[in-house]
């Protein structure tokens, strides 16, 4: 089987200097992971990597910058995109590094999910997308108890493809996998302490940088999409009373809903007993010898 390093963690953890480390290292290319980072326009809020100014030879990346805020994008969309490009570096002799903390894009890609042929249905989605995740939630737990349990409950967009499938299909089918990667899984390792301190500190960066000016450019142009309504750094402004009336003040949830969303990231990863946890890019890079040695 082909090989694939992923590297994974959650949000402000580090994982992307360490995957461009590596990448340049071992000559390799990065393949985007994140569910936000696809999106064109979107940059400062979504913490997107600044390529300019790095040498040439750090790591060529792909995937970022795909899609318009205002397109639906879904995962199957996401692991065929993924899938073929991963193919095209190694064909080229390259090492893919798949570089996120989106669990749902990841694993679908690690473990070759086979998604069911399902019909978008548009006017449900709209009906759907005015609830709450709450509401939501309700919703989808008296269509199918099973799914309900291991689903995100934040998470609008998954909750309603969720609803969507349970309402096609009687319930939500479960995934076929077949994977097609030989995978080295590593974790980028951060404590909790550590871990705050950096998202307030991205946080106030972000704000420095002028993430209002961005939200309220978004906004012009494509309005508050879904995609904009359910992101943190970008949902808040939404409701902020000073920034609704032209006057910029930064929200203060974007901080603790980043945490937040850490934590929730954990609680996934947690469940893989396979993610290799390091600390630095010095036990990252002795893992991926040996594991390119096999």
């Amino acid at each position: 089987m082909n090989k694939l390093i992923v590297i994974l963690g959650p949000t402000a953890s580090g994982k992307t200097d360490l995957a461009i480390k590596l990448a340049h290292r071992f000559n390799g290319e990065i393949v985007c992971a994140d569910s936000r980072q696809i999106y064109a326009e979107m940059t400062i809020g979504t913490a997107k990597p600044n390529w300019k100014g790095r040498p040439s030879n750090i790591g060529i990346q792909h995937l970022f910058d795909i899609v318009r805020p205002n397109q639906s994008f879904n995962v199957a969309q996401y692991q065929k995109l993924a899938i073929k490009t991963i193919k095209d570096i190694q064909k080229r002799g390259k090492i893919p590094f798949l570089v996120g903390g989106t669990a749902f894009y990841i694993y679908s890609v690690v473990e070759g999910w086979q998604f069911p042929k399902s019909k978008a249905n548009s006017a449900l989605r709209k009906k759907l997308e005015d609830k709450s995740p709450i509401q939501l939630f309700e919703i989808l737990k008296k269509l199918d108890k099973t799914r309900a349990k291991n689903i995100d409950k934040n998470n609008k967009r998954r909750l309603i493809r969720a609803i969507e499938m349970a309402k096609q299909f009687g319930q939500v089918p479960a995934i076929i996998k077949k994977p097609q990667f030989d995978c080295l899984i590593l974790g980028a390792k951060i404590n909790q302490k550590d871990l705050k301190k950096r998202i307030e500190e991205r946080t106030n960066k972000m704000l420095k940088q002028g993430l209002e000016n961005e939200v309220e450019t978004l906004v012009k142009k494509y309005g508050w999409t879904p995609i904009l309504k359910n992101t943190i750094g970008y949902a808040e402004w939404q409701e902020a009373p000073s920034f609704l009336q032209g006057r910029r003040e930064p929200p203060f949830g974007i901080k603790i809903h980043t945490l937040q969303f850490a934590k929730r990231q954990m609680t996934w990863f947690k469940k893989d007993k396979k993610i290799r946890w390091v600390k630095n890019s010095r036990q990252a890079a002795t893992l991926l010898k040996n594991f390119l040695k096999k």
